[in-house]
């Protein structure tokens, strides 16, 4: 199952669009295991390059891993002081609704 579950987060993260941002929770809801939130996180952590893991943040809407920044802002994402990203709601890709 991990293998199949990591394939279907990699397929389901590429579908982010440039700007837009997700959540370890919502990926994980959308390959089915609404619980496994830390395995999307481990799966981003060593996920090939085509993956735009910088686009998939805590549920606080706080960029998890500060060398994506400079990323984000590529994609015109405002990442504040303390991390969290800017008009947060607005920029939220649900895949339960956009897929």
């Amino acid at each position: 199952m991990e293998e199949l579950f990591t394939q279907q987060v990699y397929q389901v993260v590429r579908l982010i669009p440039k700007g837009k941002i997700s959540t370890y929770g919502a990926i994980a809801k959308a390959v089915g295991y609404p619980n496994h939130s830390r395995q999307v996180g481990h799966a981003m952590g060593v996920c090939p390059k085509d993956v735009p893991a910088h686009r998939v943040i805590s549920s606080s809407g706080k960029l998890s891993v500060p060398s994506f920044r400079e990323r984000l802002k590529n994609e015109n994402v405002v990442v504040q002081e303390n991390g969290k990203i800017k008009d947060f709601k607005k920029l939220f890709w649900d895949p339960l609704n956009e897929i």
